[in-house]
């Protein structure tokens, strides 16, 4: 009997091109969704970009709070970059299939993408309170040397934690080849493993924890600068005009990782195709065009920058 069972899985381990089958019962509507992604993606790179220019090119904006956001643009283009060309590709052709290689970037891609935007907001709820409780040594404490730290941690904590990800399923012998997703998606293809994939469970469910934890020491913060601000007008119309949009963007956030951990997770077949695949994308259509829109348009300053950008040549301002 052991004899039979070796051929079987000689021919599973290597297997070089998974099959995506996310579109599979959606074909029909493949051409709505090509025209919505065709007008959205473009759109969601302007409007990072409208930002991250704005903000380069506008001195008075090279504050630490603004850096964030530019943070924040860099990775709504990069993660999106991982999944959006890709799915439009899918959508025009015939067989949806994506190479072991490729596979494995577009999880690092997506995923260090969306961790990064925990750290960047958890980086910047830091930065708000330093703002709002210590307003006297706020540029004693946000020195070049901490934002440099704070920059790097935002995108190297990620890197490391998707990279473990990532090794450990490389290292899985695996007895299929189709994921069951628009784009591949680590519990995916760890599901399609011959064997038991304890260690990668252990390993996601530390990170999906310690990201959590991210998600309190924030929460933790805007308590403590909710009851500060409740004694000062001035720090109120602060809090109000930088902390809103950034809890706005926090909600948003873990509200698509949410969905996207219930999803990968405890799906259930009797859902539609549509609704799972629009819980599983929503943390690649929410936080990547409301951040630029939350922080672009909401954070006067920004505003101001970004009208004069585009109608200065009407308007005739002078710098």
């Amino acid at each position: 009997s052991n004899w039979t069972v070796q051929p079987s899985l000689e021919n599973e381990t290597s297997v070089l091109v998974f099959t995506l089958s996310g579109l599979n019962e959606t074909m029909e509507n493949r051409f709505v969704f090509f025209s919505f992604t065709v007008l959205f993606y473009p759109l969601m790179v302007f409007c990072n970009v409208t930002v991250l220019f704005t903000i380069i090119s506008y001195k008075k904006l090279h504050e630490p709070m603004y850096l964030f956001i530019c943070n924040l643009c860099v990775n709504g283009l990069f993660g999106t970059a991982g999944f959006y060309p890709k799915f439009m590709y899918d959508l025009l052709s015939y067989d949806h299939v994506i190479s072991y290689a490729g596979c494995m970037i577009q999880i690092f891609v997506i995923y260090s993408s969306a961790l990064c935007d925990f750290s960047t907001l958890t980086v910047m709820a830091y930065d708000r309170y330093v703002a709002i409780c210590r307003p006297l040594e706020y540029h004693s404490v946000m020195t070049s040397q901490r934002l440099l730290q704070c920059i790097l941690f935002c995108w190297l904590t990620p890197f490391l934690c998707v990279s473990v990800a990532v090794m450990l399923v490389a290292r899985l012998t695996l007895c299929g080849s189709t994921v069951e997703k628009l784009y591949c998606e680590i519990w995916a293809v760890a599901k399609l493993s011959c064997f038991s994939t304890t260690l990668n469970n252990a390993f996601g469910y530390i990170v999906i924890l310690a990201y959590f934890g991210h998600a309190v020491l924030i929460f933790c913060s805007y308590i403590h600068l909710v009851k500060k601000c409740r004694k000062s007008i001035e720090g109120r119309n602060k809090f109000i005009q930088t902390c809103v949009p950034h809890l706005l963007s926090l909600i948003n956030v873990t509200t698509a990782l949410l969905f996207d951990v219930l999803y990968s997770r405890y799906a259930s077949k009797n859902l539609p195709q549509g609704v799972r695949n629009f819980m599983a994308l929503e943390f690649l259509l929410m936080p990547p065009i409301l951040n630029p829109l939350i922080y672009g348009l909401n954070l006067k300053t920004v505003r101001q920058q970004v009208i004069r950008l585009f109608f200065k040549k009407q308007v005739g301002i002078s710098e």
